[in-house]
């Protein structure tokens, strides 16, 4: 842990203790949570990012969209529009937000959205589309909503039950937060974790809940606006890595060949025109292989015969059908 963090220790006790009475009022109903009609399922952590959510939401989409009519609400992080934004053909990423805009892209038939406030957002969809059940992305902290059903997510590699509070540690809350949870998935996981570094894993987090174990697992493929290429065919080249999201290690570990250059910028990151020239400067007899979300903001800006991006999915290690089972029974369940 730096230097700087360790000096903001005594501030770490202050921000428990507003986001502990905030929760408390929440619990009390002193704070007012609304709850709605329709199965709302919000995906969400304790951590300030990093863990995943976009594609554990993707993978509920995919459980549930042949079956029902799903939409999908987000804050919509770094977007340049403010209020109640729904996707549609003319709407941009820039208006939309990253994360949103890849699933408004993946899944047309899906209703998208995006709106600071949870409760607005959500009585506009039920007004404008009507879905038979909404994922609330990244909304465990937004109390104004009472989902019916909570997925925590945590990362393998930071658990936060081995975490501390802002600004000390990653923490948006205390991990008493867990409490909210319906089901707990560990995220970003090694393929071969053994059965008791899954029992030692769920004594740390110490919830009574079920709890799962995800992998990231990448697509044989990268992909432009035109046509594909085998990631076993580009990892040998020499190209540029293009990541701006949290935790990029895992995506550049997988694709580096050793000798490539690797470009990291913050996660949401806005590309200014100084930085899409140097992109494309250093791109030109190379390929630029840049994350899913990464593209969505870099579309238009890049050479396009030369940009690809990589797919992620989450992968349940085991126990898939019991997790599946979990989400559509208590979906059935509520919409019967």
């Amino acid at each position: 842990m730096n230097f700087i963090r360790k000096l903001l220790f005594p501030l770490g006790g202050l921000y428990w203790l507003v986001t502990f009475i905030r929760n408390w009022l929440y619990d009390l109903g002193i704070f007012p949570s609304k709850s709605y009609e329709l199965p709302v399922i919000a995906i969400g952590n304790l951590s300030a990012g990093g863990t995943g959510k976009t594609p554990q939401t993707e993978y509920i989409i995919r459980l549930l969209k042949d079956t029902y009519k799903i939409a999908v609400l987000s804050r919509g992080y770094k977007r340049i529009s403010k209020g109640f934004v729904l996707a549609n053909d003319l709407v941009t990423v820039s208006e939309l937000g990253d994360e949103s805009f890849q699933m408004y892209s993946k899944f047309p038939e899906v209703s998208v959205a995006v709106c600071e406030d949870r409760q607005t957002g959500i009585e506009n969809l039920i007004s404008n589309i009507n879905p038979d059940v909404i994922l609330l992305d990244d909304a465990f902290q937004h109390r104004k909503v009472k989902a019916g059903f909570y997925i925590l997510l945590t990362a393998y590699d930071e658990l936060f039950s081995d975490d501390f509070i802002l600004p000390f540690g990653n923490l948006r809350e205390s991990a008493i937060g867990k409490k909210r949870a319906n089901v707990v998935v560990v995220t970003k996981c090694p393929q071969n974790i053994s059965e008791l570094n899954k029992d030692e894993v769920k004594l740390k987090l110490n919830v009574n809940v079920p709890v799962f174990f995800t992998s990231i697992d990448y697509d044989s493929k990268v992909f432009c606006t035109e046509n594909s290429m085998s990631v076993s065919d580009i990892i040998s080249k020499e190209k540029i890595i293009v990541a701006g999201i949290a935790k990029p290690k895992y995506f550049i570990n997988y694709l580096n060949s050793g000798t490539d250059k690797v470009l990291i910028y913050p996660d949401h990151h806005n590309f200014s025109e100084a930085e899409v020239s140097e992109i494309n400067e250093l791109s030109k007899d190379k390929i630029i292989v840049t994350t899913e979300k990464d593209f969505m903001r870099l579309n238009g800006k890049i050479n396009l015969s030369n940009l690809f991006y990589l797919p992620i999915q989450s992968k349940f290690i085991s126990d898939k059908e019991q997790f599946d089972a979990l989400i559509s029974n208590w979906v059935k369940s509520y919409t019967k």
